[in-house]
């Protein structure tokens, strides 16, 4: 079985947490981010620890930023902080964000989107209901 630990977190406390979870050789699981209902950011960063999922999160105001650990953890870390970054905005001292990972260039920045397709059609799509349903 496996444990799931959330704890609030500061912004002073993300480099430090990183270095000694890096220095003791966890795992960086993922860094995960969502506007809340109020327009703040929600950051956690998942640190595997034996049976124990470790949740460390913080809660910012969109025009915040947040230091990167992309130093300590490389591309374990910089691509989850590049994703964050282009999804919602989330901004991370440090980290190079000339290059989009999903969205077209041409797209503002901080503006991405997802886009999401109903189930119905990704079903008919999967099995040619609808050109089917056209022929007839």
């Amino acid at each position: 079985m496996q444990y799931y630990k959330k704890i609030s977190i500061t912004k002073d406390q993300i480099v430090p947490i990183a270095e000694k979870m890096r220095k003791q050789g966890v795992l960086l699981a993922m860094i995960h981010g969502f506007v809340t209902d109020e327009g703040k950011l929600n950051i956690s960063y998942e640190y595997q620890l034996g049976d124990t999922m470790e949740s460390y999160t913080i809660e910012i105001d969109k025009d915040d930023s947040l230091p990167s650990i992309g130093d300590i953890y490389d591309l374990g870390a910089q691509w989850p902080e590049r994703e964050i970054n282009e999804l919602i905005g989330a901004k991370f001292d440090g980290l190079d964000t000339s290059k989009r990972l999903f969205m077209p260039e041409s797209m503002l920045e901080g503006q991405g989107q997802i886009f999401v397709t109903p189930m119905d059609e990704l079903i008919d799509k999967a099995h040619g209901t609808k050109k089917l349903e056209e022929e007839k």
